[in-house]
């Protein structure tokens, strides 16, 4: 996927409008969050600014349905605050910051008729202060996320451009989008003659390596929501690159040695030869690109035997994984003209096959070094950020077909490396302390300690 701006105006990208479409099928969100902590006195007036300069660039919108039942989808505008700002109602104690950063993530989101994001501010009682931005995936991934966060603490407020909500009557927007479907035909031809060859190739792989799809295990409360355990790491940055370094790798290898060991831990099947499969985002994004999503994956194996002592291995493979993904296109990518077509059901049952893989993979997500000024939400540096990426109304059916789900978010900011590892396992105890059992094992076999909140 190349770089680029938002198609045709206020269209949506193909990968924008399938989240979407992916949201509404499924009911289940993905959402970004964003925790700052602050061990010093907050200003309020500073958080306020933030919130009222939070509503612009990429977190201004909101999604605007086709009347077509195949047409594009588009952005309309959506400026300022997306929800008023919520202070709880009394100050808690800090052991509880980590459930009240889950409680935070169960606040409604909502792409097309808002919020897309919000704001909340937790006093503790020991004197810090947490507050908590959860936005919707479908208006911008974390690097989205991020750069607004950036131009909101920079009293930057940018203006996309877009129309007002309902700005074309039903009318119009009916034929304005069926000329839109009418110009894209010749594409959407194009690609139709693609699908049904990467469909016929993909079964043949199927029947060739007898891949089967997943059994769907028998649950109690299948239909209940979940959420899974989520616990924030916090490593000195010299203290990392220095074991980094020891070990012959760098940040981004002794990260996936890190996701590989706790994969191990938590009881993640392993492929055939022993590896641990490792999906990689790789941000796609410039500073004008305002696509919700930016990002191309890359997938990685990694031999989590031989991590422990030497990551030589683990920083070619990264390498010769994003040379790859530079390379050689991902096919199912020249499908997504496609999207704006895909029945409902269609969508649903492409959500439940896509973690159908033969291991059960981690995503290992690096953000990279972030400006420290990310840290001044009210014009001064916390002592402690943390960002995640969580799904909503997510059952534990959902999860236990998925064979679980294992995730980590790193980022780089203020001399620490903050990290977030989100796990679920099917028969597992899925707490959180069950959790940090498992990433405290993995950071000492690297030789590593960390706060873990």
């Amino acid at each position: 996927m190349s770089t680029r701006l938002a198609p045709h105006g206020n269209l949506l990208d193909y990968v924008d409008q399938a989240l979407f479409l992916g949201l509404r099928a499924t009911g289940q969100s993905a959402v970004t969050q964003i925790v700052w902590v602050y061990d010093h006195e907050i200003d309020d007036d500073g958080v306020r600014r933030f919130h009222r300069n939070m509503g612009y660039g990429m977190a201004g919108r909101l999604v605007e349905p086709s009347p077509l039942p195949f047409g594009r989808h588009r952005w309309v505008t959506s400026l300022g605050p997306a929800a008023p700002l919520r202070f709880a109602p009394r100050p808690r104690p800090r052991s509880e910051l980590s459930d009240w950063i889950d409680e935070c993530t169960r606040q409604p989101i909502d792409p097309q008729f808002g919020p897309s994001w919000h704001m909340s501010v937790l006093p503790m009682t020991d004197g810090s202060t947490a507050v908590s931005l959860v936005g919707s995936h479908c208006v911008a991934d974390g690097g989205g996320a991020l750069l607004t966060v950036y131009e909101a603490v920079m009293g930057a407020r940018r203006h996309l451009g877009y129309p007002p909500p309902h700005a074309r009557s039903w009318f119009r927007a009916l034929i304005t989008d069926l000329r839109q479907s009418a110009h894209d035909l010749p594409e959407t031809a194009r690609t139709v003659v693609a699908a049904v060859r990467f469909l016929g190739k993909h079964r043949k792989d199927q029947k060739a390596t007898g891949a089967t799809a997943p059994t769907i295990p028998a649950v109690d409360r299948a239909d209940e929501a979940v959420t899974a355990p989520a616990v924030a790491v916090i490593v000195p940055i010299d203290r990392w690159d220095a074991r980094a370094e020891a070990m012959g790798g760098n940040g981004y290898a002794l990260l996936a040695a890190l996701c590989a060991r706790l994969a191990v831990h938590q009881g993640r099947g392993l492929a055939d030869d022993g590896t641990v499969g490792l999906i990689v985002p790789i941000n796609d994004r410039t500073l004008e690109d305002t696509r919700a999503n930016a990002v191309n994956l890359a997938y990685v194996r990694v031999d989590p035997t031989t991590v422990t002592t030497d990551l030589g291995a683990t920083r070619t493979a990264i390498r010769n994984a994003l040379k790859t993904m530079r390379e050689t296109p991902d096919e199912a990518l020249a499908l997504l003209p496609l999207t704006p077509f895909i029945p409902k059901a269609a969508v649903r049952r492409t959500a439940d096959l896509a973690f159908g893989f033969t291991s059960e993979p981690v995503s290992c997500s690096n953000v990279g070094d972030l400006p420290d000024d990310v840290t001044r939400l009210d014009g001064t540096p916390a002592e402690l950020v943390i960002m995640r990426g969580v799904d909503q109304h997510v059952t534990r059916h959902v999860l236990e077909e998925r064979r679980g789900l294992l995730t980590v978010v790193c980022g780089r900011l203020a001399g620490q490396v903050s990290m977030t590892v989100v796990g679920y396992q099917p028969g597992a105890p899925n707490t959180k302390e069950w959790l940090r059992e498992s990433i405290r094992a993995s950071l000492d076999e690297l030789g590593l300690t960390g706060t873990l909140v």
